[in-house]
């Protein structure tokens, strides 16, 4: 059983913590993506296995989950990219690339730029069934055909877009 902090409006924790799979009462939750490129501008998908409660075989971002009561979201990132992936990133004092919203709380999505060779990493069997590379037409496909996570093509293009800068626009002399 995860146990997870209660967050108010402003993201900010109440002291209060609910069961993961209930819904958090007067309040919402934290949840950390991370999401690995590579260099040719491609993105580290996932299938989830058919056993999943949410969303079961479709193909995902690289990794992600909810953020565990007294953990910033910086280690929930560090944690699920191990956990599910094998892979090891020090998250400590990186901000997230992007933070989004939802019905039930908030999402920080953190971006990892690295080739990563596919053969050494160690999947998680209770979680994730396979792991491929993926460009941004791909994933848009596989959208379409009800394969992956429905999320907002804007969404992903924003992130294949913005994967190797932070913020939304560009500042002289910065």
């Amino acid at each position: 059983m995860e146990i997870l902090d209660v967050y108010d409006i402003h993201r900010v924790p109440t002291g209060r913590t609910f069961v993961r799979g209930t819904k958090p009462e007067n309040g919402y939750y934290l949840v950390a993506q991370v999401i690995v490129f590579n260099t040719k501008g491609q993105m580290l998908i996932q299938q989830r296995q058919a056993n999943k409660v949410g969303w079961p075989n479709r193909w995902d971002v690289s990794a992600g989950g909810s953020v565990q009561a007294g953990e910033t979201s910086q280690q929930a990132a560090q944690r699920e990219l191990k956990e599910e992936l094998g892979l090891s990133v020090d998250f400590t004092g990186v901000r997230p690339h992007v933070c989004s919203t939802f019905a039930e709380g908030f999402t920080d999505v953190y971006i990892v730029n690295r080739d990563v060779s596919i053969s050494q990493l160690t999947l998680q069997t209770e979680e994730v069934q396979a792991v491929r590379w993926a460009d941004r037409e791909d994933v848009l496909q596989m959208i379409e055909k009800g394969e992956f996570i429905p999320y907002y093509a804007g969404w992903i293009a924003y992130l294949f877009d913005t994967h190797e800068q932070y913020g939304s626009f560009r500042r002289a002399g910065y």
